[in-house]
């Protein structure tokens, strides 16, 4: 019985890249109407609405949930932050530079120094204030939209973890790579917003914007190794 043409391997093989600029068009997508509607100020109510829910309801100051809690948030926060991601990112792409893998390195470098590049001009651009509903519980001092740190992390890690999956024996274990690269992301940002120091379209839009920018550059690698 003849395969049908759709089945065939080049078609499959063409999968990859169509779902990649699914994610890129979403993710455009998703930040744009995020950014019109805090641009018209129409999300307050309810970024108000889920920050004071993860507060006690008779002390603003006080995060719902146990003690430990807190202090998961706080570590799971750094994860997020330009020292680690700067390491992490330098690490990556030395590991490629001593594996003769030239290209890939100087694709991370080029992808997570541009997409921190791009968040920064974003912030200055919007300059929108940071919540302030709730007491901040761990220090925070640019403009608020979107989140630097749901952006930088959900390039870094989903690059690096797109990277890694590349490199996997088994479409299980690539699924294991990227879930827990978007599993990490998502807890980043939702750290942000538990601790006080971020709107949740904040943390929307940077997802967004970073996922867009990893697919990108994932393509963009593609390319160079076809090549």
């Amino acid at each position: 019985m003849k395969r049908p043409a759709w089945l065939s391997l080049a078609s499959l093989r063409e999968v990859g890249p169509i779902a990649v600029l699914g994610i890129i068009a979403l993710g455009l997508l998703g930040f744009a109407e995020l950014a019109d509607e805090v641009f018209e100020q129409e999300t307050h109510g309810f970024g108000t609405a889920v920050l004071t829910f993860l507060r006690l309801p008779d002390d603003t100051s006080t995060p719902i949930g146990p003690a430990w809690l807190l202090n998961a948030m706080t570590d799971i926060t750094a994860l997020g932050g330009c020292a680690v991601l700067t390491l992490l990112t330098i690490a990556a792409a030395l590991y490629r530079f001593a594996r003769d893998d030239r290209a890939t390195g100087l694709i991370i470098l080029a992808a997570i120094g541009s997409g921190a590049l791009l968040g920064n001009l974003l912030k200055l651009g919007f300059d929108r204030p940071r919540p302030d509903i709730v007491e901040h519980l761990t220090h925070a001092a640019s403009s608020s939209f979107p989140s630097g740190h749901a952006t930088l992390s959900a390039v870094t890690h989903l690059t690096l973890g797109a990277l890694m999956a590349r490199g996997q024996p088994s479409a299980r274990l690539k699924a294991l790579v990227l879930g827990g690269a978007i599993l990490l992301t998502i807890l980043v940002g939702f750290s942000r917003v538990y601790l006080g120091v971020h709107w949740p379209t904040d943390v929307l839009a940077g997802w967004c914007l970073g996922a867009a920018w990893a697919a990108l550059w994932w393509l963009v690698l593609r390319r160079v190794k076809q090549a």
